[in-house]
């Protein structure tokens, strides 16, 4: 049977089909013209196709435009797709010329010949049951597609807001852990002035909180979708009621608050809201990628950097130094960011690419971002469980760092002037001692003024004073 093939035919000519299978010549034919990733279409992409054929089959037999025998069935072979079913059925590469018409054809001919099937007719003969006519009724390449990949963006959006939200838990944790740990606050890489380890994770936290907000309200986007505008926004070949009742059909099957879009014109041609994605997608890689140089910093040493945390270890970190342990989870963070802002450009280059009342590079667009919102769940969840839950602090190290630095010399601007607190700084630095001893040395403060002026945690925050007007 595996040599066995059945012959189909298109526009451009026929093909040889191997006989089992539930694709036709469409998917078989763009199959050979697009050997580009070896990536085929995202499994989460394929079940929300086939939402929107059940979706767009229920329709068509509400409004009396399709047999309620074969729109069952097509409902049927829909929902063995979302169930995971034929996945090795949908063989078009997932970038592809033609804006997903491939694609798109893919789906069609996958559930034309799977619910011909159980009306009992062979694959391939779409006698009953036809790619186009039936399986693609009242719809188009222009307005599946797009709205395809919106359902899938927020199908994967969902686990990644679920991982960035246990990295920002686990960070506040991590800052009510640390909050007693007493360090150097550096700016440019260089000693600046006291604070405690858990303000520089509360600050983590506070970022990874707003990179979640932000990409909460921009994923909304996402809810407008132009099913029903057919090719170019003009529903072309679409029945009134189809119109109306084919986006809240669709809402009900994907639990989404989807709604059509005013302008379907706009919609059909515009990806602004594809970007808008994945900038934000982009400014959390980003953050991510900036708090992983960080940790590294700060873990770096262990002996001869500045070693203030430990994080914990993985595995070996040399195939040639003995005991090496190096911050491999920082390190592929900040790779998986370097190929998110990548992707992001070529996201952005791809939607300004568009002409006219269609953008013909769609698969691209979804193919980046998919990557780009899988890469970074997987990032963020390995952070969480193999880094920032077992991060340790060096308390005595950090406190010592902290004490010999001359970066304290700042807090007695108020009291010595900016000049005098420079001198005693420079001097410090330049004998290896303490500000504290020079101070006392010079007998410019008391012991008593200068433990209160050195309170090094009353440093670490604003003294906030109630002053009465005056």
């Amino acid at each position: 049977m595996k040599n066995m093939t059945r012959t189909e035919t298109d526009s451009i000519g026929t093909m040889n089909i191997p006989l089992d299978a539930y694709y036709g010549v469409q998917s078989l034919r763009a199959k050979q013209n697009f050997n580009i990733t070896g990536h085929h279409l995202h499994p989460v992409f394929i079940q929300n196709l086939a939402k929107i054929k059940k979706a767009a089959a229920i329709t068509n037999q509400h409004g009396l435009l399709l047999d309620s025998k074969k729109a069952s069935y097509i409902v049927q072979a829909c929902d063995e797709i979302i169930d995971g079913k034929f996945e090795n059925e949908f063989i078009v590469d997932a970038v592809q010329g033609g804006a997903g018409t491939s694609a798109n054809m893919n789906i069609n001919e996958v559930v034309a010949n799977r619910a011909g099937e159980l009306m009992g007719t062979p694959k391939g003969s779409y006698t009953k049951i036809h790619p186009n006519d039936h399986v693609n009724m009242a719809q188009s390449t222009n307005d599946v597609i797009p709205t395809a990949g919106k359902l899938t963006v927020l199908d994967l959006l969902f686990r990644l807001m679920n991982e960035l939200a246990r990295l920002e838990t686990a960070l506040w944790e991590k800052s009510d852990e640390f909050d007693n740990v007493l360090k150097m606050g550096r700016t440019q890489l260089q000693d600046a002035v006291p604070m405690r380890l858990g303000q520089t994770f509360h600050s983590y936290a506070s970022m990874i909180h707003r990179d979640l907000t932000r990409i909460r309200n921009t994923s909304k986007e996402m809810y407008t979708v132009n099913l029903g505008a057919t090719a170019i926004g003009s529903s072309i070949n679409v029945s009134s009621f189809y119109l109306y009742h084919v986006v809240p059909i669709l809402a009900y099957i994907t639990g989404y608050p989807l709604v059509q879009a005013d302008d379907l014109f706009d919609a059909t041609e515009n990806l602004d809201g594809f970007v808008a994605i994945s900038a934000a997608i982009k400014t959390c890689a980003v953050n991510l990628s900036k708090m992983c140089n960080d940790l590294r910093l700060l873990s770096s040493g262990p002996k001869t950097g500045l070693g203030e945390i430990n994080l914990p270890p993985k595995q070996n970190g040399s195939s040639i130094m003995p005991g090496k342990v190096n911050p491999v989870i920082p390190e592929v963070v900040t790779q998986v960011a370097f190929h998110v802002v990548g992707h992001d450009t070529t996201i952005t280059m791809a939607a300004e690419a568009g002409q006219m009342e269609l953008n013909a590079f769609e698969p691209v667009v979804f193919y980046n971002l998919f990557e780009s919102i899988t890469m970074l769940t997987q990032a963020v969840e390995t952070l969480t469980d193999n880094c920032i839950t077992g991060i340790t602090a060096n308390r005595e190290h950090c406190r010592q760092l902290m004490e010999s630095s001359a970066g304290i010399a700042t807090a007695l601007c108020p009291y010595l002037g900016y000049q005098i607190s420079a001198k005693i700084a420079k001097q410090a630095l330049r004998e290896n001692r303490t500000v504290r001893e020079i101070v006392l040395e010079e007998k410019l403060l008391s012991p008593n003024e200068l433990s209160a002026i050195l309170n090094v945690y009353a440093m670490t925050e604003p003294q906030r004073e109630i002053k009465t007007a005056v």
